[in-house]
């Protein structure tokens, strides 16, 4: 076993080279490439890569593959009695003429390197929205954008479907119960969940849920308001499930005059306004209405839709009563 004197003594000679302690106040300010590195210190590429080596190995530093680069930075994973032998060679070198121009000629490297990534956006601008759907898909930026949601809400996507939004929101919440009125569409939702340990599904309809009242933090009704022959009647009882401070969206929509809808898919109503759907909930026992029309995709062919949220209000009827309205 090495001796903590002698151990001592190893990391004098690993910082007893100037190439390796300009390599490490280097890696202090940032994440660099062995040819950023020899840019910024003027050295052979082959030298640079001996001495990080070294340094790698006696875990003053740390690495990363990427592509076909490999990215250097420092490590603060070393014990008491190196990283208080480094402070003193820190001390006695960082402001040093040559550590000043290291320094100088990193700002550097760094600047080109911020250059280049704004001439790609420079001359990408016009194409990025394309290139980034090519890349990723058309919603990356809203599935991740659900990572923004707390872990512990309970949340009801009412009128399910298949499941796709549950299964979006699943990975990101505490539980998702998952209600639609057709035997088929939970079928079809029970494949797609199977994986999904916390998710339940159920039959019911939103004018009578199968669930206990101020059972959820939040609700859901995806495209699904319009199949509902009583609005109010359903607004009600979405109430009743939700906690005091729960939260409602809506997502549905714009009137339309697409009346094959009504035969086709069993639709009742040709969307929503903002001023009737606005009466209705503050009607069922929410507040704080906000009705907003969501960018038409120029790739749809169906009518536009709009988002409305809602919180429960503080002084509503009470539960009884609105499962029961007059």
């Amino acid at each position: 076993m090495t001796s903590p004197r002698l151990a001592i003594h190893d990391r004098m000679v690993e910082l007893a080279d100037a190439t390796r302690c300009r390599l490490l106040l280097a890696l202090e300010r940032q994440t660099l490439t062995v040819g950023e590195l020899a840019s910024a210190l003027q050295l052979p590429q082959s030298t640079v890569s001996r001495h990080l080596k070294i340094l790698a190995d006696q875990d003053w530093i740390a690495s990363r593959a990427e592509g076909a680069s490999r990215w250097y930075r420092g490590t603060a994973m070393r014990d008491a009695e190196s990283s208080a032998l480094w402070e003193l060679v820190r001390a006695a070198l960082h402001r040093t003429p040559a550590a000043l121009q290291d320094a100088a000629r990193i700002d550097a490297v760094i600047a080109a390197r911020r250059a280049g990534t704004q001439a790609f956006f420079a001359t990408a601008s016009a194409e990025w929205d394309a290139l980034r759907t090519t890349l990723f898909g058309a919603r990356a930026e809203l599935s991740t954008a659900l990572a923004l949601l707390d872990e512990s809400l309970v949340v009801g996507d009412l009128g399910c479907g298949t499941g796709g939004l549950t299964a979006a929101l699943a990975p990101h919440v505490a539980h998702v119960y998952a209600i639609d009125a057709s035997p088929a569409m939970l079928s079809a939702a029970s494949s797609r969940l199977a994986a999904c340990p916390n998710v339940t599904l159920s039959e019911g309809t939103l004018e009578a849920l199968p669930l206990a009242d101020a059972s959820l933090d939040a609700a859901v009704l995806m495209l699904v308001l319009h199949h509902v022959a009583d609005p109010l009647r359903a607004l009600r009882d979405v109430r009743r499930v939700l906690r005091p401070s729960g939260r409602l969206l809506i997502a549905d929509m714009r009137p339309h005059t697409h009346e094959q809808y009504r035969e086709q898919m069993g639709h009742v109503w040709l969307g929503f306004d903002s001023r009737e759907l606005t009466a209705w909930l503050h009607a069922a026992g929410f507040t704080a209405v906000r009705y907003v029309p969501v960018p038409v995709d120029p790739e749809a062919t169906g009518p536009a839709l709009f988002s409305a949220t809602a919180r429960c209000a503080v002084d509503v009827p009470s539960a009884s009563s609105l499962r029961n309205p007059q």
